[in-house]
């Protein structure tokens, strides 16, 4: 039996690795605690509280299907998660998400075998619902990078000037698809299933 202490412990997941799996969640009817706890690498008691703070702040709801056994367990999510999570209508296909994320991954490459450029690629991951077997439309992929500036230190504060540059590098690495939406790198994405481009 957990002590009092183990039970109001809230999980370790930051706010964006719950978000980020509602936004994966667009265009199921429901999902149960397991793809949740799957998706963001944590146990059944993490998954449990994760969800108990998602339905206080009304992003999610129980699938209450009357006279289904298949609802138990199951969850939906909310108008209100739905746009807190930037989810969108997947409208691509797998296929050309595919594509535009091998695209992706040779921009990254040319861009670390040039000397010339302003920064370096050191991290690189996808994530978001191309990664959820048996969906035939997706949504843009999720792409966190972590840029490195060349010959910079890196215990050197960040100007606001080198975060206009690194927005500059990510879109021009973009390259205008709209398959894709690139981010600044952070932890938490590497703390649930992802897909590495480096």
């Amino acid at each position: 039996m957990p002590s009092q202490r183990e039970r109001s412990t809230p999980p370790s997941l930051s706010a964006e690795a719950a978000l980020s799996f509602l936004k994966d969640t667009k265009g199921v009817l429901t999902w149960s605690t397991r793809n949740l706890a799957d998706t963001l690498k944590i146990n059944r008691r993490e998954a449990d509280q994760v969800l108990a703070l998602l339905q206080a702040q009304g992003y999610v709801q129980p699938a209450n299907q009357k006279g289904s056994a298949r609802s138990a367990g199951q969850w939906i999510t909310t108008p209100a998660g739905e746009t807190v999570s930037g989810a969108k209508p997947p409208r691509f296909t797998r296929e050309r998400v595919e594509e535009a994320l091998a695209a992706l991954k040779d921009r990254i490459k040319q861009s670390n075998k040039n000397p010339q450029a302003l920064f370096r690629i050191t991290d690189a991951v996808a994530f978001g619902d191309l990664l959820l077997p048996n969906r035939a439309r997706v949504q843009p992929a999720d792409v966190g990078i972590r840029l490195t500036r060349q010959g910079a230190p890196q215990s050197e504060p960040r100007s606001a000037s080198d975060a206009q540059a690194e927005r500059k590098f990510l879109s021009d690495l973009r390259a205008k698809s709209a398959l894709l939406i690139l981010r600044p790198y952070a932890d938490w994405m590497r703390h649930r299933s992802y897909r590495d481009l480096l």
